[in-house]
């Protein structure tokens, strides 16, 4: 059977986080009452002109500086000419030839521990255009509306080469760049309310080839999971119809998530089909030297940046040093909580952040800036696990008390309850003594070879200091009793 390569481009539309429109005066703000966000220029009453919106330029410059692009120093913008209802003016304002970011790069990580590997995918442009209008097919009776709030808001347009091979790949990209947008600020990244939106562009070839086949663009695709999805049937379709004698129509489908299959939806325009021209009604971009080096100054540190200094600064592995980078205010969360915590905590603070405040956070469907216990808190409490003062069993009680507002500290929950833990070695020698003279019966079974009895052992002893002896001096002490019965 032959064997098949995968090829996979993705064109991405992100939102910008601009207070008004790229052209006109008119709010961004997601969720208005219809046609209540445009304005004469949104809907191109005869007359107006557009005026660039100068936060959007920051934002593409911001973006070209995150992925080592080139920020030219000239952009044209272009009219591309097309019909749709909620295209107000008949053509929508875009960049065609000279796009405001040429190139750049972004890494992507793949698989995890002795598999994990990174890629570079290549970007092709980034360039500033205009949304369209929203069209609404519900609830009118048989009719459709337009909605023309969201015509002429503020997006980026990021394009990437046909770098990827393989579904995994493709979300991995995905995933990385919505990170990326949101960590530098340009993008909310909100999917569900269209702010980072994705066309992956699929075909397939025989192993080995050169020549690249026919693509088909499967358009606005808006959760990781539905384009997955999308690409593993389209590119499970494309092999089927070539291996049964068909032949591959370049093409736009979209995606039905309620039968996981893609649809034709048309056939797929080339750039002359748009007829661009540039737009007489708007100068040529010019970015100063001046301006990109004020902007590089205002930049966070980077995602890979700051993975990289987790790793050296924290003795932290790749794999917790991409998921505490995974978002910016997830990152600064943990660095608040090892300064809390002192240097010497920062994996034990890594683990707790990962681990037990996800956990709760996921399951109170909240966000890091919201989460009930603050950095400095949980550092305070972390450093009371490392200083041997509670168990980490106590420490989840501790933490529950402050995540329902019992307490300003850990110390002052620990005070309050009496938590502190039982490190006196005579206190565990007598504790350790009365459980083995009251549980004969496991002593002999580990004495016979069960090693669980040991284990049985260990939680007799904790249960009988409630909690509170250390059980690692608890374990020591029990190994050298049953070890030296005399």
């Amino acid at each position: 059977m032959k064997e098949w390569e995968i090829v996979i481009g993705i064109e991405t539309h992100a939102r910008l986080s601009t207070r008004s429109k790229i052209f006109s005066g008119s709010s961004e703000n997601f969720g208005a009452e219809p046609n209540v966000q445009a304005n004469a220029v949104d809907i191109a009453l005869p007359g107006v002109l557009p005026v660039l919106n100068k936060a959007a330029v920051e934002c593409a410059i911001r973006f070209g500086l995150a992925v080592e692009g080139e920020v030219a120093p000239k952009s044209v913008f272009a009219r591309k000419n097309y019909f749709y209802p909620d295209l107000p003016k008949g053509y929508q304002i875009s960049q065609y030839e000279l796009p405001v970011v040429v190139g750049g790069k972004l890494n992507i990580s793949l698989g995890e521990g002795e598999n994990a590997r990174e890629k570079t995918i290549h970007l092709t442009r980034a360039h500033l255009e205009e949304d369209a209008g929203k069209s609404l097919h519900e609830d009118f009776s048989g009719k459709s509306g337009i909605d023309l709030n969201r015509a002429g808001t503020s997006l980026l347009e990021i394009v990437t080469e046909p770098d990827m091979r393989s579904s995994a790949e493709a979300i991995a990209y995905a995933r990385a760049l919505h990170a990326l947008v949101c960590w530098i600020g340009i993008c909310d990244g909100n999917m569900q309310e269209g702010s980072f939106r994705c066309d992956a562009n699929v075909s397939v070839r025989p192993a080995g080839s050169e020549t690249l086949g026919t693509r088909r663009e499967i358009k606005n695709l808006n959760s990781f999971r539905f384009m997955q999805q999308a690409i593993d049937y389209e590119v499970r379709w494309q092999i089927e119809t070539i291996e049964g004698g068909g032949r591959i129509e370049q093409a736009t489908v979209l995606f039905d998530p309620e039968t996981g299959e893609t649809r034709a939806m048309r056939s797929k325009e080339d750039a002359h089909d748009y007829r661009y021209f540039p737009d007489p009604d708007l100068l040529p971009l010019k970015i100063s030297r001046e301006w990109v080096d004020e902007t590089r100054a205002r930049m966070p540190e980077l995602p890979e940046v700051r993975k990289r200094r987790f790793m050296k600064d924290y003795g932290l592995s790749a794999y917790d040093a991409s998921t505490l980078t995974a978002a910016l205010e997830f990152a600064d969360y943990f660095e608040s909580c090892v300064e809390a915590a002192g240097k010497n905590a920062a994996k034990p603070c890594a683990n707790w952040v990962m681990v037990d405040l996800a956990a709760r956070l996921n399951r109170e469907n909240l966000n890091i800036a919201h989460a009930l216990v603050s950095a400095q808190q949980l550092g305070g409490l972390v450093a009371r696990i490392v200083d041997a003062t509670i168990s980490n069993n106590i420490a989840k009680k501790v933490f529950e008390a402050l995540w329902n507002g019992e307490g300003n500290s850990a110390d002052e929950i620990i005070e309050k309850r009496g938590l502190k833990q039982i490190t006196d070695a005579g206190a565990i020698e007598a504790l350790v003594d009365a459980v083995l003279q009251s549980n004969a019966a496991m002593v002999a079974e580990f004495r016979s070879g069960k090693e669980k009895a040991f284990n049985a052992l260990v939680g007799q002893a904790m249960k009988a200091a409630k909690g509170k002896a250390n059980p690692q001096q608890v374990s020591e002490l029990l190994r050298e009793r049953l070890a030296n019965p005399s």
